[in-house]
C-alpha cells in the first residue's frame, strides 16, 4: 500500500520518477482502510530532501501510511521557503489534541550546541513529553536520537575530535529484536555528525538496551524497553550522494573535511558513490512500521494514550 501525501506535494514527482507508489488525499479518502497515522517532526534545514528520503523508506510497506509533517514553530527556516511550510507542515499547537500510531523525529545539523541554546528546544522537549503519551512508537534520527536520549533518560552527548562521516559496518547485538529481522550479521549505515553517545551511559540505563552497534560508530539502534522509543544515531535515509554534498560543501568552505569512510570507490572523491545499505534501510523501515506500529497499535488511534499506560512495546 501507498503512502498518503497531498497531490501537490513537490516530492510526489520525485517518488512517482522512482516508482514508489504514492496515493493522492483524494483517493485515499475513498479507500475502506484505516491508515496509519505518521507524524514526521522534520528538523532539517533541507526540508523536501529529508521528505523525499523518509517518504521512500515508508512508502516501500504493504501498509496505508498517512504523514502529517511537523515544523518547529519556534524557528524560522532560512532554507525552505514559508509557501511550502504553510501549505504542507503543521505546527505541534496545531496537531498536539491528536495521536498518532507512530513518530520520527529527525536529525539537525546543530550538534555541536548545547541543547539549550537550540532556539526551538523548549518546543522539541514538549514534543517529546508529548509522544509518550500520544503516539505509540517514536523512531529518533541522530541529533534527534541525542535529542530524545538526553531528554528522556539524561543520557550526554559527547563531542567527537573530528566529524564522523562514512559508511561503517555494524553487528546486531540482539538478535531476537523483531525490528532487526532479515537483517543480515553484518549491515551498513551512513553516519555524518560531530558527536556520539557512549555505550557506558547508555548500558547505565536499565530501560534501554542495545540493538545494533558500530566499532567505529559506536551505539546505532538503542530501543526503550518499556515504551515504543526507538533511538538510530546514523542515517538509512541517507540518499546515495547525500554524504558527497555535505563532503563538497565542507570542502568549499575550507574545513578541510576527511574524505567519508567506506563511500567512495578507492577513496575517490570524484568517483560516484557505491549504494550499500539502502536493502536494509528498507527493511529496517518496512520492519518499524509493521512490529513496533502496525502489529501493536490499537485500532481506534484515540486510544493509543490509555494502551501505551498499560502495556509496553513489544519486542
Amino acid at each position: 500500500m501507498p503512502i498518503n501525501i497531498p497531490s501537490d506535494l513537490p516530492a510526489r514527482s520525485a517518488l512517482e520518477e522512482e516508482n514508489i507508489f504514492v496515493m493522492t488525499e483524494t483517493r485515499a479518502h475513498n479507500q475502506d482502510i484505516r491508515p496509519l497515522h505518521i507524524a514526521l517532526v522534520n528538523l532539517m534545514p533541507t526540508k523536501i530532501a529529508t521528505e523525499i528520503q523518509l517518504l521512500r523508506l515508508l512508502g516501500n510497506s504493504p501498509i496505508q501510511v498517512d504523514i502529517t509533517f511537523i515544523r518547529a514553530e519556534s524557528h524560522l527556516s532560512a532554507h525552505t521557503s514559508l509557501t511550502h511550510l504553510e501549505r504542507f507542515y503543521k505546527t505541534f499547537s496545531q496537531v498536539k489534541h491528536r495521536k498518532f500510531d507512530g513518530m520520527i523525529v529527525t536529525g539537525a545539523p546543530i550538534e555541536q550546541m548545547p541543547f539549550e541554546q537550540v532556539d526551538y528546544w523548549d518546543e522539541l522537549v514538549e514534543i517529546m513529553d508529548y509522544s509518550a503519551e500520544n503516539v505509540f512508537s517514536t523512531l529518533y534520527i541522530c541529533w534527534g536520537a541525542q535529542a530524545g536520549l538526553r531528554h528522556r533518560f539524561g543520557i550526554p552527548k559527547q563531542l567527537l575530535p573530528e566529524k564522523l562521516s562514512g559508511i561503517f559496518p555494524h553487528k546486531i547485538c540482539k538478535t531476537s529484536t523483531k525490528l532487526l529481522r532479515g537483517f543480515d550479521d553484518i549491515f551498513y549505515m551512513p553516519h555524518s555528525r560531530h558527536t556520539t553517545i557512549n555505550k557506558r551511559d547508555i548500558l547505565a540505563v536499565p530501560q534501554l538496551e542495545i540493538l545494533a552497534e558500530s566499532a567505529v560508530a559506536g551505539p546505532s539502534i538503542v530501543a526503550s524497553r518499556e515504551s515504543g522509543e526507538l533511538f538510530v544515531t546514523g542515517h538509512f535515509e541517507y540518499d546515495a550522494g547525500t554524504l558527497n554534498l555535505e563532503y563538497k560543501r565542507d570542502f568549499d568552505k575550507g574545513l578541510n573535511p576527511a574524505i567519508p569512510v567506506n563511500y567512495f570507490p578507492e577513496n575517490d572523491p570524484t568517483a560516484l558513490p557505491m549504494v550499500s545499505w539502502r536493502a536494509h534501510a528498507h527493511l529496517f523501515f518496512n520492519n518499524w512500521l509493521n512490529y513496533h506500529v502496525y502489529q501493536a497499535t490499537p485500532y481506534n488511534v484515540d486510544s493509543i494514550e490509555a494502551l501505551l499506560k498499560k502495556d509496553a512495546t513489544p519486542d
